[in-house]
C-alpha cells in the first residue's frame, strides 16, 4: 500500500484516567514515520460520574464538546465519549472510532454502520487488574480487614479491632475453602489460578466454556451455590444475566456465605443481598459495582458497613490498564490507517 503523505487527523478524548496524551503518544508510537495531527480533549470521568447519553450508556456528558473537537477529524480515540447518532451525524470526516475499553457500551453501532465507521474496542485490557483486585476484595471481606483498619486507624481502638480475633468474629482462610465462580472469562481464569495457588477448592460454572480449567466444573449454577462457601461473579451483564443471581440463589449458599462482585453491579440483586445480610443468612459481601452507578447515599448497603466491603468501581484502575488501552487502540488507529484488516472491529 502507497504511505499517505497527508497527515491522519485524530481526535485523542481521554479522561482523567486514560490520559489524552496517553492516547496521543501511542499514536504517535504506532504511526511511526505517517504523520498526524492530533487534537487532545479531557473528558470529566471519574471525576465526573458516567451516565447514559441520548441513546447510549456509560459515556461523559460531552456531545457538543465531542462534536467541535470532531470538526474535520478522521479518527476518533476515546474511552467515556457519547459517539451518539447526533455525534456521527455531525461528524462527516469519521471514519473510525476506537474505544479505549472492553465493550463499546457509549457508542451508538447501529449508527456508525450505517454511516459506514468502523468501531473498534480494547478487550483484555484490565483482565489482570480486575482479577487481582476481586481477590483483594475476597481477603478483605472474609477476614474483615477494613472494619478491623476503621476500628484503629480511624478510631484509636486496639480492643475493638481485637474482638476479631474471638472465635466467633474470626474469619475465613481461603485454604482449603470451597470458593465458587460464576463465569470463566479473562477475569474469572485468572482468579481461579490464583485461588488455586492459595490452596481453595476452586469451583466453576461457565456453560459457555470448553477445555481445560483451573479448579472443578460443576454442571449447574444450583450445584455451585450450594457447595460454595464464597462466591464470586465474573460473567458479563446480558440480558441473560441480568438479575442472575437474586433472592432464591442467596438462599441456596450455605450458612454465612460470603458473596463478592467486582464484575456489573444488575448481576445482583442488592435488594436481596442486603436481605440476607441482615438477616445473617450471609456473613459478609465484597461490592465494587452496583445495580445504579453512583451509589446512592440512601442505600441499604451503607447501615451494613460492619459487614460489607464497598469500593466505588476501581476494580480497573491500574495504571497499567490505561497504558495498556491507549496501545491497544493506537494499534488498531496503526492497522486502520496501514490498509490492514481491523482486530477488534464490530462494524
Amino acid at each position: 500500500m502507497t504511505q499517505r503523505t497527508d497527515p491522519v487527523r485524530v481526535v485523542a478524548a481521554g479522561d482523567h484516567f486514560v490520559l489524552p496524551g496517553l492516547i496521543a503518544g501511542a499514536v504517535e508510537a504506532e504511526l511511526g514515520d505517517i504523520a498526524a495531527e492530533t487534537k487532545e480533549v479531557r473528558l470529566g470521568w471519574p471525576l465526573e460520574p458516567f451516565g447514559p447519553v441520548a441513546e447510549v450508556t456509560e459515556a461523559s456528558d460531552a456531545e457538543d464538546e465531542l462534536i467541535e473537537a470532531l470538526d474535520g477529524a478522521e479518527v476518533l480515540v476515546t474511552q467515556m465519549g457519547p459517539v451518539t447518532e447526533r455525534v456521527l451525524n455531525a461528524a462527516d470526516s469519521l471514519r473510525l472510532v476506537v474505544v479505549c475499553r472492553g465493550g463499546p457500551v457509549n457508542v451508538n453501532l447501529d449508527a456508525a454502520k450505517a454511516r459506514d465507521v468502523r468501531v473498534c474496542f480494547a478487550p483484555g485490557r484490565n483482565a489482570a487488574a480486575t482479577a487481582e483486585f476481586t481477590v483483594g476484595m475476597l481477603l478483605a471481606a472474609v477476614r474483615r480487614i477494613p472494619q478491623a483498619h476503621d476500628l484503629l486507624a480511624g478510631q484509636g481502638s486496639w480492643e475493638g479491632g481485637a474482638a476479631y480475633y474471638t472465635y466467633e468474629n474470626s474469619g475465613l482462610e481461603l485454604e482449603d475453602l470451597p470458593v465458587g465462580l460464576v463465569g470463566y472469562g479473562a477475569v474469572g481464569s485468572r482468579v481461579a489460578r490464583v485461588l488455586c495457588a492459595f490452596g481453595a477448592q476452586v469451583m466453576v460454572y461457565d456453560p459457555y466454556v470448553r477445555g481445560e480449567i483451573h479448579g472443578l466444573r460443576v454442571s449447574s449454577l444450583d450445584q455451585l451455590l450450594t457447595r460454595s462457601r464464597v462466591i464470586t461473579l465474573h460473567a458479563r451483564l446480558t440480558a441473560e444475566t441480568r438479575g442472575l443471581i437474586g433472592a432464591r440463589e442467596l438462599a441456596l449458599l450455605p450458612q454465612g456465605a460470603v458473596v463478592v462482585n467486582v464484575a456489573r453491579g444488575p448481576l445482583l440483586d442488592e435488594s436481596a443481598l442486603c436481605d440476607a445480610l441482615e438477616a445473617g443468612r450471609l456473613s459478609a459481601a465484597a461490592l465494587d459495582t452496583y445495580a445504579h452507578e453512583p451509589l446512592a447515599p440512601d442505600s441499604r448497603l451503607h447501615a451494613l458497613a460492619d459487614r460489607v466491603v464497598l469500593t466505588p468501581h476501581l476494580g480497573g484502575a491500574s495504571r497499567a490498564v490505561a497504558e495498556k488501552a491507549a496501545r491497544i487502540a493506537a494499534e488498531e488507529v496503526g492497522r486502520w490507517v496501514r490498509g490492514e484488516p481491523l482486530a477488534h472491529c464490530l462494524t
